[in-house]
């Protein structure tokens, strides 16, 4: 967020959505066939292990048309299927500012995990659905995880190659958005009036600190007993 907020007014939010720019066009003239051919050189194979579903580190990175994809598959409010992630920054009101939102979480798990899979399989999300792999500068990257090395034919690494550097492209396209609606904001100390304000790129959500579950609503409801 300081990145955004600390950006030297419009000329600072021009250079950001430049390079923004740059990088959707680099992500799009990638190859497939090129990501496909490496995974098939590392080799994947989901094993269920359920360890990505799993522990604290588990974190998983949602856009506002993915949970609607939730929402619509459960029947679930928005705040019950996701929740704000806990890094953000305090205004001179005493809101408290984050970006984006995470998936929600029952203790130390997501709460959609379960020991007969996934119960959102069909509509989970673009992290989930190419884990362990990513991109990073246009270099495919992964995560640990106990399929790799498994073996993965040519058909099946194209699709998840596809929707690799599918996830890379929505994921700046995202960004773009979010820089295009966020409004700055003067800094300020922790208040126990506040609201959690959730910058995505649809825009601003303002959420009462009762109504947020997880780690962030615990801990914000703590300034509300001073």
């Amino acid at each position: 967020m300081s990145e955004i907020g600390g950006s030297a007014g419009p000329s600072g939010i021009e250079e950001i959505l430049s390079n923004l720019s740059l990088q959707l066009e680099e992500a799009e003239s990638l190859s497939a066939e090129t990501i496909a051919r490496e995974i098939v050189r590392i080799g994947f194979r989901c094993v269920r292990c359920g360890d990505c579903c799993r522990g604290e580190d588990n974190s998983v990175a949602v856009f506002p048309f993915e949970v609607r994809d939730i929402v619509d598959e459960t029947g679930e409010g928005w705040i019950a299927a996701v929740e704000p992630p806990l890094e953000g920054e305090w205004d001179s009101q005493g809101n408290f500012h984050t970006l984006e939102w995470r998936l929600a979480k029952a203790g130390r798990d997501c709460k959609y995990y379960s020991e007969d899979g996934c119960r959102i399989y069909g509509k989970r999300p673009l992290l989930c659905k190419t884990y362990p792999f990513y991109l990073e500068e246009g270099r495919l990257r992964w995560s640990e995880c106990r399929g790799l090395g498994g073996e993965i034919d040519a058909e099946e690494a194209t699709k998840l190659a596809e929707l690799i550097k599918w996830r890379q492209i929505v994921e700046i396209r995202e960004a773009i958005n979010l820089v295009r609606k966020y409004e700055d904001f003067e800094r300020g100390e922790p208040s126990p009036f506040g609201r959690c304000v959730v910058h995505d790129s649809e825009g601003e959500h303002e959420i009462e600190w009762a109504e947020i579950p997880g780690a962030l609503g615990r801990r914000l409801r703590k300034f509300q007993k001073w």
